[in-house]
């Protein structure tokens, strides 16, 4: 794919919303008031969109990157007007909460919307990410006088949001942070303080920039608790509700990142900036969660993103480099031919299809949150979702390197620019070692693995349904996965035996939340069978979801067994 073109898989989504999940999940999460079909041609134009204005800016994105000149942000050429066109399009109305002004698509239909983003250009499509989680944070917090101030503008993509927690001294260590906000005594706060590695920090593709910080009043607790969260607008607002003077909110300096040149990272100094409360005093981890929850579940999408991205481009190389001749195969075969070469792009692809459906899963279960133990299960799957799809992204943008051989590491080709943009995920919004932490001292352990026996209990459900199917692909994925079962079952037992020594549980939350994350995988496979055996005839995209299953059973889901003995030995002292 040396001209980095991108093919947004509509089909694929297609498949997912309409058949995989045993019903139109549109349909359900509506109540009927929008089906999967009705969201296709949707998804189809944003395809459309990510190939024809995102990605054709993706390289030059990465080449030229943002630019801070005389206190002021510069994109890279053509960013300001895709974003313009991106509004105009009115795709953030379109996934905004309807109690917020906007349309309120499905969460599983964003999702979509999301990973064609994110694959096209994930440098772009970081500053709609954040948006949506601002907008989110303050319609669920913010007054009602917050709300109609800065909703609207947000809502139509006038203005941008961002998240401000993390200063030099404080890190994961939110409690840490020192940005001091005092009361002027009329509504407003005067926000101090040093904040850093703001992503979408300061640009120049919208009118305004607001910033959700998180800062500590005067005489507050220490630590988490005296936190709260203010918003803060580059452009203070007149009168009339449109930008005037500038905020005294100053860009110290942007990050130069290994990856993501175009995604300006800002270093932002407050010095006595004007700021308004959101929510209650000394509650303001309530609202930042709210974005970073969003965040999360965005930055695991933005993985699987780059991962088809840098999975595509592999493939296409594949397809018409010959090198050698290949076992078993006619003179001039190419190099996806060869044994190991077949095996990387198998590796990718079917590690894609299974992530992919997962994120539909986690967005069908956000948007039917209300209904049961769902919003536990969904909570129970972010981490999951946020560290398995970011990590793969990173192994599947390397192998996709390996597959371009020597000139994988040549800038030219576009490969290493994957690789560059597929690291920081792992890290941001959390690092995969918050996120084992998070579920193995939120999610299992604080609730005596009453989730986790819910999740492993419906996976159970999926290996008794491909048992009764007489099909050898269905059979064995049946075989693998209830295995896989045994083992995390047995890891899970592990966890619980450590509540005596806690560094146990946590010296092996990551290898336990891969595990986990892999039985959701072979979950997944097992459902694309049921769906894809289920038509009359099958086609050859039919026989490749078959063989992928096959190969993430094979080669993957057997991951688990490894893992499972790693965890069980806790911590090696």
């Amino acid at each position: 794919m040396a001209n980095g073109d991108y093919t947004a898989p509509v089909a694929d989504y297609a498949f997912l919303l309409k058949e995989v999940f045993g019903t139109d999940i549109v349909a359900r999460s509506t109540e009927g008031a929008m089906t999967a079909d009705d969201m296709l041609d949707a998804i189809e134009a944003g395809g459309e969109m990510a190939s024809e204005v995102f990605a054709p800016l993706d390289r030059n994105g990465d080449v030229q990157g943002a630019k801070l000149v005389d206190g002021n942000v510069q994109t890279p050429d053509g960013f300001k007007e895709a974003y313009a066109t991106y509004v105009e399009a009115g795709w953030v109305s379109a996934g905004s909460p309807e109690s917020a002004g906007g349309d309120g698509l499905p969460s599983s239909v964003q999702g979509a919307l999301s990973e064609f983003w994110s694959a096209a250009n994930s440098a772009f499509s970081l500053a709609a990410g954040l948006s949506a989680g601002a907008i989110n944070s303050i319609n669920t917090y913010g007054s009602q006088e917050i709300k109609d101030t800065y909703l609207p503008k947000l809502v139509s993509g006038e203005w941008t949001g961002t998240m401000n927690l993390t200063e030099p001294q404080a890190g994961t260590d939110l409690g840490a942070i020192t940005t001091i906000a005092r009361d002027n005594g009329d509504g407003s706060y005067s926000i101090s303080g040093q904040k850093i590695f703001i992503t979408w920090g300061d640009h120049d593709v919208a009118e305004n920039i607001i910033h959700l910080v998180l800062a500590r009043t005067e005489g507050a607790p220490e630590g988490h608790r005296g936190l709260s969260l203010f918003v803060a607008p580059k452009f203070l607002l007149n009168a009339d509700g449109t930008p005037g003077e500038r905020n005294n909110i100053v860009t110290v300096s942007l990050e130069d990142k290994l990856g993501i040149h175009g995604s300006p990272t800002a270093q932002l100094q407050y010095e006595n900036a004007t700021g308004y409360l959101v929510g209650e005093l000394h509650q303001g981890l309530q609202g930042m969660f709210v974005m970073m929850n969003d965040s999360r579940i965005n930055i695991g999408i933005q993985g699987l993103g780059i991962a088809d991205r840098a999975y595509q481009r592999a493939a296409e190389y594949a397809a018409f480099r010959v090198q050698g001749p290949v076992i078993g195969r006619d003179a001039g075969a190419t190099i996806g031919e060869h044994p190991d070469v077949r095996r990387l792009l198998l590796s990718m692809s079917s590690s894609i299809h299974a992530m992919r459906a997962f994120s539909v899963l986690v967005g069908d279960m956000r948007d039917r949150a209300a209904e049961g133990d769902n919003q536990a299960i969904m909570e129970f799957f972010v981490p999951l979702l946020k560290s398995w799809a970011t990590e793969e992204s990173v192994r599947i943008a390397s192998d996709a390197i390996q597959v371009h051989g020597g000139m994988g590491f040549i800038e030219e080709t576009g490969a290493a620019q994957h690789y560059r943009d597929a690291r920081i995920t792992p890290i941001y919004e959390g690092t995969t070692a918050i996120q084992s932490n998070d579920l193995v001292g939120r999610k299992i352990l604080r609730d005596n693995g009453k989730t986790l026996q819910q999740v492993l209990g419906m996976v159970q459900e999926q290996v008794t349904a491909l048992q009764g199917i007489d099909n050898p692909v269905a059979q064995r994925t049946a075989e693998r996965l209830g295995r896989a079962l045994g083992s995390a079952v047995a890891a899970s037992q592990a966890l619980a035996g450590f509540a005596q020594n806690p560094r146990d549980a946590f010296a092996v939350s990551v290898p336990l939340q891969r595990l986990l994350s892999l039985v959701m995988g072979g979950w997944m496979h097992a459902l694309i069978i049921q769906a894809t055996l289920a038509h009359e005839t099958l086609t050859e995209l039919d026989e490749q979801r078959l063989l992928e299953a096959d190969f993430f059973g094979a080669h993957h889901l057997s991951e688990v067994h490894s893992l499972r003995e790693i965890v069980e030995n806790g911590e090696i002292v």
